[in-house]
């Protein structure tokens, strides 16, 4: 990769700022941004501008000492004008951690749209083997310890996977990167258990164990058709999508295509109910209900209220809720339906349709064009259990 230039401000606080030349430049919403909280400082990427030099920010020059020369280079480290600046290894592992961060919270899992769902264990294992591999940047409270007890359970069928006769060869050397760097990583904090005492066995001889489908998820209940529509009574009215903002609500919840939101107005004699659907992710709980803000058109609710909201409760593949709604006309049909989570839900945002569009087609890009050994693990396998039916 080559050399960028990198500048290096600081601004009236204090803050340190080491921007590439090369900085994101695609992209506004925060969902399109990779984040590392690392010692002293928030290191940013943009994951549609590709693999590149972070963003720094430094509120604690002291404490960012500790990493900033291997991140970028030692006159990068005392500059205060631009100097060049190449993507260092540590860099390079900095910003595949950082991406697995953003995939945990953002990663666009669609039924509709044909993007499988990563493996949560899977991914937050590496997460920890990456954690590990960049201590550089790191004070010492880190959470490779507890993402390794939760997620412990993974590890005896990841060495399966990593035995079987299918297995890529890079694939295979990143994976015993990954569980080496665990392994290590337990062994620092002290850890023990079975699945840990069998990982260390393992690594250090050969298996004959030969089945990966313990890893291979596939949710085959998970069938919903796009557009599909629950019958209802009643004359109907008018139907349209609702904007499915994935920052109003947590990862998990719902399906991440932009037709996930649907709605239906329909006569009920003198009544207008509104019938909302909304396509549940695979993993959705079933116990935390969400709520869909309906904005309805001018006159129909007094100035400065707050828009309604009504309940949605996970039926089967579906979040569904309705309402009765009062219009000011018949003509007057306008109305805008969007998805959160009460106590969660940052509010209602700008427009981010592009963004979201640019986020899925990333991730099916990824999978179909990325080589095997530049993607995470959890997207490997997602992609060798994407039959359309995961």
């Amino acid at each position: 990769m080559p050399a960028t230039t990198v500048h290096t401000t600081q601004s009236p606080d204090g803050t340190i700022s080491v921007v590439p030349a090369a900085a994101p430049t695609t992209g506004t919403a925060d969902f399109t941004h990779a984040v590392l909280d690392v010692a002293g400082a928030v290191l940013t990427w943009s994951v549609l501008d590709g693999p590149r030099l972070p963003t720094a920010h430094i509120h604690d020059p002291v404490r960012a000492q500790q990493w900033l020369w291997a991140l970028y280079n030692e006159q990068v480290a005392t500059a205060e004008v631009a100097v060049v600046a190449e993507v260092s290894a540590l860099a390079r592992t900095a910003g595949r951690l950082a991406f697995a961060h953003w995939a945990a919270r953002w990663w666009p899992a669609s039924y509709l749209d044909g993007i499988p769902d990563l493996n949560p264990a899977v991914l937050a294992l590496e997460t920890a083997a990456l954690t590990h591999q960049c201590q550089q940047l790191f004070d010492d409270d880190d959470c490779i310890p507890e993402l390794i007890e939760e997620h412990q359970s993974a590890l005896v069928p990841l060495l399966h996977w990593l035995h079987s006769p299918s297995i890529a060869s890079p694939v295979a050397r990143q994976l015993v990167e990954v569980l080496r760097l665990i392994d290590d990583a337990a062994d620092c904090a002290g850890l023990d258990s079975p699945a840990l005492r069998t990982l260390h066995a393992s690594l250090a001889q050969e298996s004959d164990i030969t089945s990966a489908n313990e890893l291979i998820a596939r949710k085959s209940g998970y069938a919903l058709a796009a557009g599909a529509q629950h019958a209802g009574t009643g004359r109907l009215i008018a139907r349209g999508n609702g904007i499915n903002d994935w920052r109003r609500y947590p990862p998990g919840f719902v399906d991440a295509a932009e037709e996930a939101i649907s709605w239906t107005l329909r006569a009920q004699g003198a009544r207008r109910q509104l019938d909302i659907e909304v396509v549940a992710h695979p993993s959705a709980p079933t116990g935390t209900p969400l709520a869909a803000e309906v904005r309805l058109p001018a006159g129909s609710r007094p100035d400065q209220a707050e828009p309604p909201r009504i309940r949605l409760t996970r039926q089967d593949d579906s979040w569904t809720g309705q309402a009765d709604i009062t219009l000011p006309s018949p003509e007057q049909l306008l109305i805008g339906v969007e998805v959160l989570l009460p106590g969660f839900d940052p509010g209602a945002a700008s427009d981010a349709s592009a963004d979201r569009a640019a986020i899925r087609n990333l991730a099916r890009e990824r999978m179909r064009t990325e080589p095997a050994g530049q993607l995470l693990l959890a997207e490997v396998l997602a992609g060798a259990g994407d039959d359309g039916d995961y």
